[in-house]
Order: structure tokens, then sequence, then C-alpha cells
């Protein structure tokens, strides 16, 4: 009787704890295809006269998005826009004379000129291939441009048309005299001996042959690429030089992922990407001299510091390391619009230096303007990657050359006078900045920063020279700004924490209000009450204050257990106000707050947002600080918001499925379960652009890769694994779980599952497996942690 009474009670106080901890969402809801939430704008563009915004919505339920446009002067009006008139417009891209009155552009192969004083399109020539990278030059009579291999220099008064190089692909093929065998070179011999006149005429034309070849005109100079490709071909704006790089790609040992659904009913190979420490990629830079009729390599040798060796060769004591010249990529020349001075960004193929250089191009030799060192690696905002990129330009007066550089610690903008080699900063502060240009006067800078709050976003107004900048946005969140040609209008791609991205405008004035243009919720999605996360932070064990989102339920609903979210890539920044790219994360954590649970959502050291050193904290330790702050964050919810430490989950993908791994091998005491989703099991297997920076190359720094790499402490499982991975993985690849799943075999673990998904690539596409994953996941957290 007693135990039967027991059993009563025990369901029903279950049924008065489950019918608290309910919800609206499920995940067969919040993983259906996207557009259950609504459309929402993107890639947002203005026409050339400042009239209309462009866009990409889906306001018609179409299979995908289409192109939209709204008139400043009808700013209520949404008009999509059709096929054929969207084959009519003028192209968003393209390149415009010093005064903007001219744009250049290529359509169909043909180079056309665009007035847009006149509203005239103008067809200016047609060749039978590809016609790319047309400019104006210092002469804006003359547009230099690509076809094929060469550099070519249209005149536009004249009609002209000029080839200005000879590049050749391949080898030259050398012209070789027929070789006599033994026999004939006798016979030859021996007739020339006997008949006298016969070997008089064979003098007499080596002889000529020989006259011809020293006073004839020398041939065309030709240029041959070779095994190389050639990519940045550039003319001088004063037309006297042309530059290009010259790429060499290895023999790299690429890899295979077997997709075994392919539509053929065979198993197809995919062939991949290499593994880290196996990059032969070589760039160079070459100067065409037109007046010389000559190509030559611009020369690296004396770059300061080219021959430093890195940081970590201290921990190798036993080994030798040789001092020598580093391999560097060399990016494409900036020259300065009269055509005076060029400029070459320059990368260590190690990624520890970076160096703003001034190029001589008579003799190809290099002045250093601007090194960049950073013994871990050299990265972010505005600072491009190894072959190119970033922040970089040349102010109205063709002496100070612009860009972006973290040598305070945080990316700002900065110019360098290269007359006299003097740098200095235009923007500082513990802030980052982005996307800076100037503005159509010349007098100003338009730039983004996050000043204001790193989970923040506005744009700002500045002088050229430097000085206050002025804040022209107002809503708190990210504010994306495209500014009209005209530069009085600003069209907002604006989004908060709770609310997906829709379209503003407003005049280019800091103290006016915004107006909205779009409103692309459905109304089964606007229905949910999506929580705005609480921005906390929280003290690390080193005293470091960390960022993080915090999900926290219902008195009512609370069951005392907590998820902490890892979120993928490492460099990205997950904590701030505006909607995340983990949308369904993000609903996913609505739907366990309704359940009861707390979630946090750490911005761990590592992510981007915050600097330097909280970027390159990682180095040489992934699954280091990365980690300690994912424990530290448990503690914080522990201390300060009552959750029970023998019932805390953590999951994450990518990035974040390896640190879930680090969590479950490495603090089992700390970790009841956890989802690890296409996770990284060991660095040495991934690729070579992302590992090398953080752990350099497996076969110089094996310590590094040995301490960040979670299949060598596998032993350490205590509590509850899932392990998820699409099975056509090609960035982590399926093996990696395949590898880590035999090692957990040999160590006779039980308390461990996989879920594998053969039509998934990194990034899930279909609905049925976000569901099928996350159902798990789930599962996987009720199972573990409310019981």
């Amino acid at each position: 009787m007693t135990k039967n009474l027991f059993l009563i009670a025990f369901i029903f106080f279950s049924t008065l704890s489950l019918s608290a901890q309910n919800s609206t969402l499920s995940v067969e809801k919040i993983m259906q295809d996207p557009k259950w939430m609504g459309t929402f704008p993107s890639e947002i563009k203005w026409d050339d006269h400042s009239e209309f915004i462009y866009f990409n919505y889906n306001r018609d339920n179409d299979p995908s998005d289409s192109l939209y446009r709204i008139a400043i002067n009808k700013p209520n009006v949404i008009e999509k826009v059709n096929w054929e008139k969207e084959k009519e417009l003028i192209p968003f891209n393209g390149n415009y004379n010093s005064n903007k009155t001219q744009k250049l552009y290529t359509k169909n192969n043909v180079l056309k000129l665009y007035n847009l004083n006149s509203k005239k399109e103008q067809d200016l020539l047609e060749l039978p291939g590809r016609v790319s990278n047309p400019v104006f030059l210092a002469n804006e009579n003359n547009i230099a441009f690509q076809y094929e291999n060469n550099a070519f220099i249209y005149n536009t008064q004249s009609g002209s048309l000029k080839k200005i190089t000879n590049i050749q692909t391949g080898e030259k093929k050398k012209e070789k005299e027929k070789e006599l065998s033994a026999k004939n070179a006798w016979l030859k011999d021996d007739n020339l001996n006997l008949l006298q006149v016969i070997k008089e005429r064979e003098d007499k034309k080596e002889s000529s042959k020989k006259h011809n070849e020293m006073t004839k005109d020398r041939d065309p100079f030709e240029f041959y690429l070779g095994k190389k490709s050639m990519t940045n071909l550039q003319v001088s704006p004063k037309e006297n030089f042309v530059t290009f790089n010259l790429v060499t790609r290895g023999d790299s040992d690429a890899t295979i992922v077997p997709d075994y659904i392919d539509a053929s009913g065979y198993t197809v190979d995919l062939n991949t990407r290499s593994k880290v420490g196996d990059n032969q990629t070589l760039v160079e830079l070459a100067v065409y001299n037109l007046k010389k009729d000559t190509v030559y390599l611009v020369k690296t040798e004396n770059l300061p510091g080219i021959k430093d060796l890195p940081d970590y060769v201290k921990y190798y004591p036993e080994k030798e390391w040789e001092e020598k010249e580093r391999d560097v990529y060399l990016s494409r020349v900036y020259f300065s619009d009269n055509g005076n001075h060029a400029i070459v960004n320059v990368r260590s193929k190690d990624n520890k230096d970076r160096w703003i250089a001034k190029l001589d191009l008579e003799t190809g030799e290099l002045q250093s303007l601007d090194r960049q060192r950073d013994d871990a690696w050299i990265a972010g905002p505005g600072i491009g990657w190894s072959m190119g990129g970033g922040t970089m330009g040349w102010l109205p007066d063709n002496k100070h050359f612009y860009f972006q550089s973290e040598a305070t610690g945080f990316s700002h903008l900065y110019i360098v006078d290269v007359t006299n080699g003097r740098t200095r900063a235009l923007t500082s502060g513990n802030f980052e900045v982005f996307d800076p240009f100037i503005s159509k006067d010349k007098k100003h800078w338009y730039l983004t920063t996050s000043e204001v709050d790193p989970g923040e976003r506005h744009f700002y107004k500045m002088p050229l020279i430097g000085g206050k900048m002025e804040k022209l946005t107002n809503l708190i969140g990210n504010n994306d700004v495209s500014l009209s040609p005209d530069e009085k209008y600003m069209a907002i791609r604006y989004s908060y924490s709770n609310q997906p991205w829709e379209l503003y405008y407003k005049p280019t004035i800091a103290n006016v209000k915004e107006t909205p243009l779009t409103s692309g919720q459905t109304e089964a999605f606007s229905n949910y009450n999506w929580r705005d996360p609480q921005m906390i932070h929280f003290t690390a064990a080193d005293g470091v204050k960390v960022p993080a989102r915090l999900y926290t339920p219902s008195a009512e609903a609370n069951n005392g257990a907590a998820v902490i979210f890892v979120h993928g890539a490492g460099y990205l920044q997950n904590v701030h106000k505006w909607w995340s790219s983990y949308f369904r994360e993000y609903m996913f954590h609505n739907l366990l707050t309704d359940l009861g649970y707390t979630v946090l959502d750490i911005d761990y050291r590592g992510s981007a947002g915050y600097g330097r050193d909280w970027r390159t904290a990682i180095y040489r330790h992934m699954g280091g600080k990365d980690l300690s702050d994912q424990v530290d964050g448990a503690k914080y919810l522990v201390d300060e918001k009552g959750v029970d430490p023998e019932r805390v989950g953590i999951y994450g993908g990518s990035y974040g499925g390896f640190i879930t791994l680090m969590a479950l091998f490495n603090e089992a005491e700390t970790f009841k379960s956890g989802a690890a989703l296409r996770s990284v099991t060991d660095w040495a297997h991934y690729n070579h652009g992302y590992t090398s920076n953080i752990l350099n190359e497996p076969i110089n720094d094996p310590i590094a890769y040995r301490r960040s790499s979670p299949i060598y402490f596998a032993e350490g499982l205590e509590g509850h694994l899932l392990i998820a991975h699409g099975m056509v993985d090609i960035n982590v690849h399926f093996q990696d779980v395949v590898r880590l799943a035999q090692r957990l075999i040999e160590l006779e673990k039980d308390n461990w599952e996989m879920a594998v998904y053969p039509a998934e690539d990194h990034g899930f596409v279909e609905p049925s497996s976000w569901i099928d994953e996350y159902k798990r996941i789930l599962k996987l957290f009720n199972n573990t942690l409310l019981k």
C-alpha cells in the first residue's frame, strides 16, 4: 500500500513538473525550412543616381530570393524587379573616373561606358573572349583592361586599341638543329673533304648565318608563364609599367571524402583539401617594364626581419633552426592615382609578419614603410589575408597611404607618408574599425566601429586627417550601412538580438530617426516572444572578464540544469546585440529556457570582437583558455544562478564541437554530458590556412598539436557524449570522428553514441537533418541532466 501511494505521488509531482516546463516551440518547428520565419533583406545596393535601393528578398514566397527595389521618393512601395528589367540594369560594380561622372564595366565580353550625367550607355569594344578589370588611367581618355593573358589600352577618343604586353602561357619552344647520326656525320665530313666546292658553299652559308644573327633586329620580347598562373594584371596610371602576380601551385596531397549516396548509385570520391603543413603555393610579383621591354621579379631579401625565427623555437632547444630568408606572399600593386608611387602588401608565409612596402618600379626593390610583427599570427579586421585584401589605398594627395593595423592591440586606421616613412594613427581606443572609405568630396572618412560597445556596430563620419568621429546611426544593435552614391542617404540593414534583419533608411545626419522599409516576419514567427538575452560578464580564474549571453528561465520553469553553447569558427563573435548567424541555435536556446534550462553562450578567448590579445589567447594551445572559459562559465552559473553543479551540459558545432570534446575529456567533473557536432578531433588533419596560424605546423611544433587535439585525451571521457557529423563534410572530414570512434572503442568507452548524416556537408542544409540532430541533442540533455 505504501509503495503504491509513493508511486502515485511520484507520478503526480512529475506531472506538475512537466506541465510547468512546456513550450509552444518544438525542435520540429524551429528546425524546419527557415522560410517559416519570414523573408529578410540582404545584399543591399544603390543605383548610380541614388534613386533606388536594391536588395534580395522573397516577399512572394518564390523558391529563392529575387531582386527587389524601393524608390527613395516612394519609401512605402516595395517593387519586385522582373528578369527583363534586371538584365537592363547598369551593373552595380564597375570602375569610375576621378570625378565619378563615368563608369566602366563589361557585359557579355563587351566593354561599356556609362555616362552618369546623360544616363547613356555606350559600347566601346567587343572581343571574342572575356574582357576583365577595365580601369581609367591617369589620362582618362585611356582605358586599360586585361584580355586573355595580356594588357591592352583603348583610347576613347580615337577608338585605337593597343596590346602593350606579350605574355605567353607555357614554356618557350627551343629550336633544335637536327642532330646527325654518327654514320651520317661521317658521310657529310667525308663528302666535304672530297668536294672542295661543296665545302666552300657550306662555309659561306655558316658565315652568313652568323652575320645575320649579329645584325638582325631583336625578336619582340616574350614572357612565358611556364607552369605558373597569373593574377592581378595591372597597368600603371602613367602607362609605363605593368605588374602582375605569379602563382605556383605545388603538388599537395589532396584528401578524399567518399559520397555514399551519389545520384549514380555508386560511391563517388570527392577530391578535397590537403592537410596542415602541406602548403607549397608560392606567390611572386613581377614588373613588366614597357620602356625596357623586359620583366623582372620584385625582391624581398632586404625587408627588415625577413630572416627572423618564430618565437616557439625556444621550446625545441634540441633542434637546429636554420636562419634563412622566409617565403612571402606579395599582394597586387597599389598605384597612387598620379602614378608616382607604388605600394605592396607583403605577408610572410608563416603569417608572423606583414610589411607595407614602397616599390621601386625601375629596380624591383622594396623599402619597408611599416612592419607589423606578431609572434602568434597576423589577423584582425581590415588586415586582409595571406595573399592580399584588407583596408588599403591612397589619400587624395597621392602622398599618404592608408591601412589598418593591430599595432596597439586593436585594429585601427593608419596613414603613412611614403616620402618620409612617418606613420600615424587616425583612430585609437579599445575598439575596432571596420570597412573605412573616403567620401565623395575627399574630405572625410566613413567607417563602422565598435566604439559604443563590442556588441554593437555604428556608422561614423570623420575628417580625412583624423579627429572627432560623428556617430550617424542611432539604433541599438548592428547598423550595416550602404551609403547612397550622392552620400545624402543611408540604407541600413539593421537587426537586434531578438529581431531579424530589416531594411531602414535615413538622411546622412546624426540626430534623425531611422525609417523602416521592410517588415518580413511571418505571423507564426512573431507570435512567439523571443528572448533578448542578458549581456553579462563573468570573472575567469585568471581574473579576466569574459563576455556572455545569458538565457534565464522563469522561477516556475527553472529545473536547476544548465546548457553551455560554444560557437564555432573560433574567431567569431556571438555575444552581441544583433540577430545571430546561429539563429537556429538561438531558437533552440529559447526552447531550452522554456523547458527550464539556464543557457549560457560565451565569447571565449579566441573569439572575434575584442582585439588582438583576446584573439591570440589560444595560440599554441587550443583547448586551453578557450576551454577554461567554459569551465569558469559553469562555475558562474553554479555560484550566481543556483544551477546544480551535477547538471551542466555543453554543446557546439565545428570549433564548438572540438571544445565540447575537450570539455568532456578534460573537465569531466564539470560537464555531465555534451553534444559534439562536426568536430575537429585532431588538428593535424585539418586545413593549413586556419590551423598553421594558431598551432604552426605539426612537423615544427608537435607540442602544440598534442595538447590541442581531443583524440589524445579520449581516455578522460566519463560523461555522456553524442557525436554528430555529416559524411560528405569537405571542411572537417568525417574521417575525424571515425578515428575518434575507433579510439573510444579501443578504450572500451560505452557512454557515447554517433549520429551520421550521409547527405550533409559541414553546414547542414536539409531540415530533416537539423531536426534529427537537435532532437538527439534535446534527448541527451533531458536524459542526463534531468535525472
